[in-house]
This record gives structure tokens, C-alpha cells and sequence, in this order.
């Protein structure tokens, strides 16, 4: 029996993230499916009924891939996916824009294009269906719904999200040109979503065809348990153009929309509007960007020495970016997110 397993679906971008990160560390896992008689344990157990759910060798049920990480990187440091220090916070900031902003784009392929809607169907019931017969299917029927929660109901935004992820993979393939890795010549935490959303959705559902990305496509079926070397990444004092792109999407996109959901979940509201690509788009008011933006400020209160402090807290200024992940004045106005069995997960 392997140490570690991830209940999940290879549909899933999430779960195939987690796929990802743990072939980086090198350790044994396996890949089950949420079935009927695990569905109750699981859910009652991790706090959440969406996947993935890794169980660990202590038998404890943990949802919510970035803390998992964040503990698997206590357990195998010489090959953790968040550095130390400054490049750490870059990092996480760069994971949280990919894991909350892109999973738009992944949402609307796969519930807007028909095809894929209909070949997403046909796998999870294994049985040839019709687009009219896969549209009513519950699954599918969410999917729109988490479409329209997440700003992508309008066909200019659908337009706008596509060319937003093209933009991304078309910087990721000059990146490795000279690269083994998103950030660098060893993986990191970007590299794990990345590649969690290219498995799980772009290079999976029909639509859209990326086989001429050829460098995104060796770089996601390498050997990620190699021995790695050398410094993981410069993004902080040497940001690459990949990680200027990046950082562009998070400062004009994403920095609009965090802060808006932060705003709308203090007031209580369900759900707000904000400017998206020059448009007003209506989003749900959602718990979980919040707090997985609480994350990234927890790493640069409680692990960064005063010097680094000082560092990250004058690049975000500089970066547009101070107030989406400056840290509070006090430490008792922080929220407190623990890494424990009960925490809840990404949606799948």
C-alpha cells in the first residue's frame, strides 16, 4: 500500500496539480477516485465534499492542495516547491494567481465548448451521449453555473480569458528555451498548477488542440523525480519575462478582482462587480480566494526575517501589488490558517 494517496479525478485540475507536485518530491502515491464507498469517510473526515483529498502515511484526510504542499515541503525541504526566504513569497503569489485566476478559463473551455462538455459527460458515465443529454447532467449543469460565479458568462470575456491563457503558454514556451522549468532549471509550486491545468484540462478535453507547444509539452511529461540542482529561481531580483508576464496579469486582472472579493465578504455581500478586460463583470462573492489570499500574507508575517520583510513589502509597492498581500499591522488581525486534516479544498 503506497504511503500516500490522492482521492481525486483525472479530470481535475487540482488533483492533477497534486499529481504533479508529488512526482516533483519523488515520493511513492497512488490516484484513487472518489467512489461510493470511500465518498462518506472522505467528506466527513477532510471538511469538504470536492476533491482532491490526499491521505497521508499518519492516515490524517487533508484537502486543499497549496497547504498540502506547504507540508510536503517541510518533509522532503531539498526538494521543496516554495522556496525560502523573499523568492517564496514571489512564488506563492504567482501559484495564487494561477490557482484562483486561471481556473476561470478552465471552467468556461470546458462547460462552454459543446465537445468538450459532451466528452468530459461520456467519461464520468461510460456511456456515447448527445451534447442535449450531457447538458443536463449534474456535473455539467454545476459547470455553467461555476461560469458565471467566476465572470465568464459574456462571450467578450470568454474571448478575453482565452487570449489570457495563450498569452500564458505562449510565454511559458519561449521560457523553456532556456529553462528546464517555469522559474527556473528545478519545479516549483508554479510549475505544479501549471501543469495540474494543462493535464487535467487543456491538453485533455478536445478543445482547445495544443500540440504545437512542443517545449510545454516535453517539459509536462519529463521525469520530475530527477536529482535537481542548483538555485530553484531569480524571480525576485532577476524576474524573467514569464514572470513579468505574470506579474502584469496579477497587477491589471487579478488585483481588481481579489480585492473586490475581499470587500464584497466583509460586507456580506454575495456578490460584486468589478473591471475585467475594460468590461463590468459580475462574480460571486466567494470564501476561499480570501482565504488562500490570507496565505500568502501568513508566509510573509511568520516566515520572513525583518530584512526580508522589508524586501517583499517595498517590491509589492513596486509591483502594484502592496494591497492585495501586504501583511496587517498587528499580528492578532491576521486569521489564523492551520494545515490541519479539516481544512477545506480547491474546487476540482
Amino acid at each position: 500500500m503506497n504511503d500516500y494517496i490522492i482521492f481525486g479525478s483525472d479530470i481535475s485540475a487540482f488533483t492533477r496539480k497534486l499529481e504533479a507536485a508529488f512526482e516533483c518530491y519523488a515520493v511513492d502515491f497512488e490516484i484513487k477516485g472518489k467512489t461510493a464507498d470511500v465518498k462518506e469517510v472522505l467528506e466527513k473526515r477532510a471538511g469538504t465534499h470536492q476533491i482532491p483529498v490526499l491521505r497521508t502515511p499518519e492516515n490524517w484526510l487533508l484537502a486543499d492542495t497549496t497547504p498540502i504542499m506547504m507540508l510536503m515541503d517541510g518533509r522532503f525541504p531539498h526538494r521543496r516547491l516554495f522556496p525560502s526566504g523573499v523568492n517564496g513569497v514571489v512564488v506563492h503569489i504567482l501559484e495564487e494567481l494561477l490557482d484562483e485566476w486561471m481556473a476561470r478559463t478552465m471552467v468556461h473551455f470546458r462547460w462552454h465548448y459543446d465537445e468538450n462538455t459532451r466528452f468530459v459527460i461520456t467519461k464520468l458515465t461510460g456511456k456515447s451521449i448527445n451534447i442535449d443529454t450531457a447538458r443536463q447532467h449534474e456535473l455539467a449543469q454545476w459547470g455553467l453555473r461555476s461560469c458565471r460565479a467566476t465572470g465568464t458568462e459574456s462571450v467578450v470575456q470568454q474571448a478575453y480569458a482565452e487570449k489570457e491563457y495563450f498569452g500564458i503558454i505562449a510565454a511559458l514556451e519561449e521560457q523553456l528555451a532556456t529553462t528546464k522549468y517555469a522559474l527556473g532549471d528545478r519545479p516549483t509550486a508554479v510549475d505544479a498548477i501549471l501543469m495540474g491545468t494543462f493535464r487535467g484540462h487543456t491538453n485533455f478535453d478536445p478543445i482547445p488542440d495544443m500540440a504545437s507547444y512542443q517545449r510545454v509539452n516535453a517539459w509536462n511529461s519529463r521525469n520530475h523525480r530527477e536529482l535537481f540542482s542548483g538555485s530553484p529561481i531569480n524571480a525576485y531580483e532577476q524576474p524573467s519575462p514569464f514572470v513579468e508576464h505574470l506579474l502584469s496579469l496579477a497587477r491589471e486582472q487579478y488585483a481588481p478582482f481579489i480585492l473586490a472579493n475581499r470587500q464584497a465578504r466583509l460586507n456580506g455581500d454575495k456578490a460584486f462587480v468589478v473591471e475585467t478586460y475594460g468590461e463590468q463583470v459580475s462574480y460571486l462573492a466567494r470564501a476561499y480566494p480570501e482565504r488562500s489570499r490570507q496565505l500568502v500574507v501568513q508566509r510573509i508575517h511568520n516566515e520572513l526575517n525583518a530584512h526580508e520583510r522589508q524586501q517583499i513589502l517595498a517590491w509589492l509597492k513596486q509591483r502594484g501589488l502592496y494591497d492585495c498581500f501586504a501583511p496587517p499591522v498587528s499580528p492578532k488581525t491576521l486569521p489564523s490558517i492551520s494545515l490541519s486534516p479539516s481544512r477545506s479544498s480547491d474546487s476540482s
